[in-house]
């Protein structure tokens, strides 16, 4: 079984008729709505279409709006695009009109940058691909050298290296998002450009006033995101390495060393971790994979990614159920390295909640014993959080009542969430009816050890006490 997710983008190419059920065929266990492109109509059609497709499948597949945040672009060029010379002045101008961009200046969306910035300041274009030099700043204009030209057209992004850009991260476009994704029942909201746990918290706030429980995932996408990671990932319910603006604003050559250190903190932090962007960008018009890319996808599931994300190659690639299977493929086969299965994750740490104390314990037992599988009665599931943060091959059901539960479930890996309502059940039939149905689905056999975490109260939120070790086909009544 894959304990890797893979999360993917829904746009034109998934809207084809059969390609939405082609894709939970070939695993996929999340979708994403990009607030960036397509209206909320358009997106509410694809959740309800999704909604309908895994419900006859017999799957509970999460549902994550990413919201677009502050897009710091310029504005249009009179003639749609330029060229840029070395040694050149160019200038943004704040106060220009939107269309009329030249040779020598343009326009910019965000009316702030004039204050953000100052000479000496290095201005990345269009991915870094047009670079400028801030020699000064006159009123609304910034007066800039160009230091990397090249043909530069309408609505390209604008970075500042190193960070420093104040753009809030919440837009009034995200807000009416946010309260469009909350309508349509999304399970995580994706929030882009965070800058701190204030951030993360802003946007928890909206959701509770919308009514939601949704888990807010903050993207890791500037300077000051990698800076102050560890207050953002305490406040977030998951992060996600967004690795195009970050790159920009860091550097490619750091970006390697950055994602590594986020999925280490994160897992320590106990808290999932995506990794994102252009993964397998090739296979929006190839039906194979650069090797690169396969290195890349296996990297982060070494490194312990809990999921691998698919933006474009999904959403308008010409291959979107290709390019999952050959995911899939490179995910399960790099699975089968004992490094995967390997840790030492909180070993000598002290646990302040019963429930992590057992989650801890039934991990380190079931890696011990060479248990089959574990089920766990959960109402949240964090119990089954805790279990994911720790390597091993043996997989993790969460038994929950809650939809809710079940879809913010898919993201964790090697967790694999179950229907079924343990407070119609007293606790010895709960531990029968949990065994029948692991064997009828075909994930034990007679003479596996199972162990099952469950709490005295059932129903009760955060009330995991206790573990069972049971063998499959001996008396309930015996514990190994």
């Amino acid at each position: 079984m894959r304990r890797t997710k893979i999360i993917a983008t829904v746009g034109p190419a998934t809207d084809e008729p059969g390609m939405l059920e082609k894709l939970l065929e070939a695993g996929v266990d999340l979708f994403r709505l990009n607030y960036s492109h397509q209206n909320g109509d358009r997106h509410e059609q694809r959740v309800a279409r999704i909604r309908e497709i895994s419900t006859h499948l017999g799957v509970e597949t999460g549902i994550i709006a990413d919201l677009q945040g502050p897009k710091i672009r310029l504005e249009k060029f009179n003639k749609g695009r330029i060229q840029l010379r070395e040694g050149q002045a160019f200038s943004l101008e704040v106060s220009m009109d939107g269309k009329t961009g030249d040779e020598n200046r343009v326009g910019v969306t965000y009316k702030q940058l004039h204050v953000d910035v100052k000479p000496g300041n290095t201005l990345l274009l269009d991915d870094g691909r047009i670079v400028l030099e801030v020699q000064g700043v006159s009123g609304t204009e910034i007066v800039c050298k160009v230091l990397v030209g090249g043909e530069l057209s309408d609505s390209k992004g604008i970075n500042l290296l190193g960070g420093g850009l104040s753009a809030r991260t919440l837009t009034q476009k995200d807000i009416g998002d946010l309260q469009h994704g909350v309508k349509i029942g999304a399970d995580y909201f994706a929030v882009s450009f965070i800058r701190s746990a204030s951030d993360v918290n802003e946007t928890r706030r909206y959701l509770e006033e919308a009514g939601s429980i949704a888990g807010v995932i903050s993207k890791i996408e500037r300077a000051e995101a990698v800076e102050n990671a560890g207050e953002i990932i305490d406040a977030s319910a998951a992060i996600m390495i967004a690795r195009g603006d970050l790159g920009v604003e860091m550097g490619d050559a750091v970006l390697p060393a950055i994602q590594k250190n986020l999925i280490t903190l994160a897992r320590t932090k106990n808290r999932p971790v995506i990794t994102a962007t252009q993964m397998m960008q090739s296979m929006i018009d190839s039906q194979i994979p650069l090797r690169a890319e396969v290195f890349d996808v296996a990297n982060a599931v070494l490194d312990g990614t809990d999921a691998v994300m698919l933006s474009a190659e999904t959403s308008i690639g010409k291959y979107p159920a290709k390019v999952v299977q050959a995911m899939a493929r490179i995910c399960e086969e790099t699975e089968k390295q004992a490094l995967t299965r390997i840790s030492d994750h909180r070993i000598n740490q002290h646990f302040d909640r019963i429930d992590e104390a057992v989650a801890m314990a039934t991990m380190y037992t079931a890696n011990h014993i060479g248990a089959r599988a574990i089920a766990s009665l959960t109402e949240t599931g964090i119990t089954c959080r805790w279990m994911s943060r720790i390597s091993s091959s043996i997989p993790v059901f969460g038994f929950t009542r809650n939809l809710e539960t079940m879809r913010r479930m898919r993201l964790y890996r090697g967790v694999y969430p179950i229907r079924y309502d343990i407070t119609h059940s007293n606790p010895l039939e709960a531990n029968r009816e949990i065994i029948s149905i692991l064997l009828e689905r075909g994930y034990v056999t007679e003479g596996d050890r199972v162990i099952i975490t469950k709490g005295d109260l059932q129903g009760m939120r955060g009330g995991t006490n206790n573990m069972k070790i049971i063998q499959v086909g001996k008396s309930l009544e015996t514990v190994a």
